[in-house]
């Protein structure tokens, strides 16, 4: 089951906050949200219960460890508590890759592993490593009660497809929450303007760049350039429109019934520097990288080779996190040597030609384009016929009939994937929230506007994906 889907937005949800709205306590509001967590979770498989529920008892008895030792006990509980949390992530998750990848290198007759990947377990290991280790630099409390903790990692809000929730955020949430009016409101509308997001926008994009982009090698290699371009720059808006639209679901869901999860993206694309980029980028993954990794290692306190070396260990272990694929890993690398250059090499703020900020977003998305082309082709060699055709060194055309047709018949769609990629329509919410709190006459208009929003947008949504087959879940290999 995943956000997307009919079945969850007007069966699962409505039920789950129904039901809510007859809780009186928290705790029982607790029971039924856990509960729904759990029957979420299974719907993709009932044995992958066991293992998020395995996972966290050992987070809980790590931490509850953790927090009562000192010295070199206290590291040891964390170590080991680290090492089974992570070695059980590694077998399930990169198993497969590395039998693999030995085999091919010596030349074995070694059998792969056909090890299935559990649907989000990238992100709760992160979010059981991040609270232990709050745990241990005391930051927080060690959670008493183990039902509470599972409910902090199976939060079907956020557990398959993030955002990387950090316990120390939303504990209080847990156990004393509230919720008025406002936030019912500001929820729907977050959520109604992600799943539009996906429905309408995200999901066709993914039409065309598996048009644009076929899959098999042959049809591949004779793609025009226009078509490879333009697949690319579908692959791009999509994959922003599918992981802010799954954010914003995650977002909105959690403030109806007052978690209150932090932003996850913030327009990465209007960004002038990868640098920037990152920051705007799948937030809650790298605020992670950056307090439980690269500040540990030092940061970028120290000599500049050190540095280097800490932003290595960094961008690697953020490709290896998005799959168990070497493409991941070159992306990863891909950003490390840009973001390198860009600290030593580039220095923006010093040149007065790169200080041009067009320029400069110029530069950030031709270089993030030519990355997502990393990203989506896990077979290599056609990573290459990708490259190579793109600038037709396959002896493909230039352009085509074909694309150039496709290119007019969704040229409004595609300008309104741009657009949805920047503030515009932020903007324009903010304003009709600021015109419906107003005093004046056209208050009422703002607000009933304001209340119009998300029905039509749940309305087109609707519209779209009946009959609609194709609703990709991009987190599948998280």
């Amino acid at each position: 089951m995943v956000f997307s889907s009919l079945i969850f937005v007007f069966v699962f949800l409505v039920l789950n906050l129904t039901i809510l709205l007859f809780c009186g306590s928290i705790r029982t509001q607790n029971i039924v949200m856990l509960v729904s967590s759990l029957i979420f979770y299974a719907w993709g498989g009932p044995k992958l219960v066991f293992l998020l529920c395995g996972m966290t008892l050992v987070c809980w008895l790590g931490a509850l460890v953790v927090e009562r030792m000192n010295g070199g006990l206290r590291k040891a509980a964390l170590a080991v508590t680290t090492v089974i949390v992570l070695g059980l992530l590694g077998y399930y998750k990169y198993a497969n890759f590395l039998v693999a990848n030995f085999a091919a290198i010596t030349q074995l007759d070694i059998a792969v592993p056909n090890i299935v990947l559990p649907i989000g377990i990238s992100f709760y290991t992160f979010q059981l490593l991040s609270y232990v280790v709050d745990v241990y630099r005391r930051e927080v409390p060690a959670q008493r009660k183990y039902w509470l903790l599972l409910l902090y990692a199976s939060l079907f809000h956020q557990c398959i497809a993030g955002p990387i929730v950090r316990y120390k955020d939303i504990f209080e949430d847990i156990t004393d929450r509230s919720v008025n009016m406002q936030d019912i409101s500001d929820g729907i509308m977050r959520f109604s303007v992600g799943f539009a997001k996906k429905a309408l926008l995200a999901n066709t994009c993914a039409v065309l760049a598996d048009t644009f982009l076929p899959a098999e090698q042959a049809a591949l290699h004779g793609a025009s350039s226009l078509a490879i371009l333009c697949g690319g720059i579908m692959y791009m808006l999509q994959i922003y429109l599918d992981f802010s639209a799954y954010s914003d679901m995650a977002i909105g869901m959690g403030r109806m019934v007052g978690f209150h999860y932090r932003e996850n993206f913030n327009y990465p694309y209007m960004s002038t520097s990868v640098t920037e980029f990152w920051r705007r980028w799948h937030i809650s993954l790298g605020t992670f990288f950056r307090d439980y990794v690269y500040i540990p290692l030092g940061g970028n306190r120290c000599s500049v080779g050190r540095h280097i070396f800490n932003m290595f260990v960094v961008w690697g272990l953020t490709g290896m996190w998005h799959g168990a694929s070497w493409n991941y890993i070159l992306w990863g690398l891909y950003y490390f040597v840009l973001l390198v250059l860009e600290k030593y090499v580039f220095r923006f703020e010093k040149n007065p030609v790169l200080y041009i900020r067009a320029l400069r977003h110029v530069y950030l998305l031709v270089v993030t384009l030519l990355g997502w082309y990393l990203f989506r082709f896990e077979d290599l060699g056609m990573l290459g016929t990708a490259l190579a055709g793109l600038f037709c060194m396959n002896g493909n055309p230039l352009a085509d009939a074909s694309t150039t047709m496709t290119l007019v018949n969704y040229c409004f769609f595609i300008i309104v994937a741009i657009v949805a990629c920047t503030p515009l329509a932020s903007r324009i919410g903010n304003w009709l929230r600021k015109g419906a709190s107003s005093s004046g006459s056209m208050a009422t208009v703002y607000g009933t506007l304001l209340t119009l929003v998300p029905i039509v947008l749940l309305f087109f949504s609707f519209i779209s994906l009946i009959g609609n087959s194709y609703n990709p879940f991009l987190y599948s290999q998280f």
